[in-house]
């Protein structure tokens, strides 16, 4: 039988202390030993943030709410939600989101490596490949021709 993580009681095991994105984690996937679905938890008081706002390319995400009244942030605007909600976020700029707190919710994705994260209120972007400590972010203001430094 593989692993059981309880959803409600998972020990989160990670802090970021960003003032305005503070958050408790745990790397759920990784927990479970899964290969093709990735999931985080993520637990914010009141008023944190997730991450800044973003879409990726080749990644949809699903976010679910276990407990408290987040709010997600879409293309189409601001929404509260409630424990069960369930939401999607496609692949593209149609899938751009974020989420504060309060709540504990679980964000499940397809595990496609390399993805490519877009900003578009930062004009960022950032690469996403197999080993995580090669992520790197790019401002769109510093690309170069495609034929830049060839003879």
């Amino acid at each position: 039988m593989s692993e059981i993580v309880n959803l409600l009681s998972a020990v989160l095991e990670h802090e970021r202390d960003r003032p305005g994105w503070v958050l408790r984690s745990s790397r759920l996937g990784d927990a479970l030993g899964a290969a093709r679905i990735g999931g985080s938890i993520y637990e914010l008081a009141e008023g944190e943030h997730s991450f800044p706002y973003h879409f990726h390319h080749g990644v949809e995400e699903w976010l679910i709410v276990l407990d408290g009244v987040p709010t997600v942030r879409t293309p189409a605007g601001e929404q509260q939600l409630r424990a069960g909600d369930t939401v999607c976020f496609p692949a593209g700029a149609e899938g751009a989101h974020e989420f504060s707190g309060p709540g504990r919710v679980l964000v499940l994705s397809a595990n496609q490596v390399p993805s490519i994260s877009v900003y578009p209120e930062s004009g960022k972007l950032g690469v996403r490949p197999v080993d995580r400590r090669d992520n790197l972010n790019f401002r769109r203001a510093d690309a170069v021709d495609y034929w830049e430094g060839e003879e």
